[in-house]
């Protein structure tokens, strides 16, 4: 998206999910067009051939993990690059079509992984009624509207869509779970440094070389650089190949983060970039204090070796 706001989105559907909660706390979204893909793949295939200019696709989820299918997308293919993160309360409510008593519900349509995460409420609430497996969390809540089902577990935006009543709120087990989700859009400059900022990467190490993980995260270790996040994938070559995705503190426009990057792609079998974008601060608390070099003093540090290669200093 060098130079030109994004106009056009696309987005993991359908609409009344996640997703589309996550795409409208971004003002550019709200006020562009939105588009709901049946997956991930179809998202990201859409910007690649410029039908959208961004795609907003879920990362990883607090309880779950990482999305599995979203790094291996943007592992491989032409590449697309991250350029600003957006994390949510996982926030789910009991919906009905009107204001009926929880004791009268007999059937509770939901999402696999709405009801894993909901179950403890479900058991102490509505202890009677039967979960109805659906395919998501909009699903869920259309049925109930449609009359198939007592109730539904949702999000917000997706029982207000359809003009359902909300029961009971806040009702997953975990209340601090939240999600994050990646606005993905083809190669361009990074968004400008904050002073908070997450680079991302997808690092294939090579196999054959004894301590190669080490060594890669000894590229970061030197330079002060903070690690927030290191997960493996399997690369699909064979059984033991792994590619392995990696979130620093810092942006690639800063010296000691891009000479990390340098040391990877001197060490390492392939190095993507997968951008360089501000932090969500809201969810994550305050950035590592820990002591790291200033850009400042990478250029003192250059300095002072060329007055030593100079033979001005002993």
């Amino acid at each position: 998206m060098p130079g030109v706001p994004p106009t056009r989105f696309i987005y993991l559907g359908p609409e009344g999910t996640f997703s589309e909660q996550a795409l409208l706390t971004i003002p550019a979204a709200a006020k562009g067009t939105r588009t709901p893909a049946r997956s991930v793949p179809e998202a990201l295939e859409a910007v690649r051939s410029a039908d959208a200019d961004a795609a907003l696709v879920p990362v990883e989820n607090s309880i779950g993990g990482q999305v599995g299918v979203t790094l291996d997308e943007l592992a491989n293919g032409s590449p697309l690059v991250i350029t600003r993160e957006v994390v949510i309360p996982v926030e789910f409510v009991l919906a009905a079509r009107g204001p009926v008593g929880l004791d009268s519900i007999r059937s509770v349509a939901a999402h696999p992984q709405a009801a894993a995460q909901c179950r403890h409420w479900l058991r102490g609430h509505v202890p009677d009624a039967t979960v109805v497996e659906v395919l998501s969390n909009a699903a869920a809540a259309i049925s109930v509207s449609a009359g198939e089902h007592d109730a539904a577990i949702c999000v917000p935006v997706g029982a207000g869509r359809v003009g359902l009543t909300v029961l009971a709120d806040k009702i997953a087990d975990h209340p601090d779970a939240v999600t994050r989700f990646a606005l993905v859009a083809r190669p361009g400059p990074p968004p400008p440094p904050t002073g908070d900022d997450v680079t991302s990467l997808a690092v294939y190490i090579s196999h054959d070389r004894v301590g190669a993980l080490l060594a890669v995260l000894m590229e970061f270790a030197v330079r002060g650089v903070n690690l927030t996040r290191i997960e493996s994938y399997p690369t699909g070559e064979r059984l033991g190949r792994y590619v392995f995705f990696l979130d620093c503190s810092g942006h690639v426009a800063e010296a000691r983060v891009g000479e990390a990057l340098q040391g990877l792609r001197r060490i390492c079998a392939d190095v993507r970039f997968i951008g360089s974008y501000p932090r969500a601060q809201a969810h994550y608390g305050p950035a590592s204090s820990a002591v790291a070099a200033a850009d400042a003093d990478y250029a003192d540090s250059a300095a002072w070796l060329a007055r030593i290669r100079a033979g001005e200093l002993a």
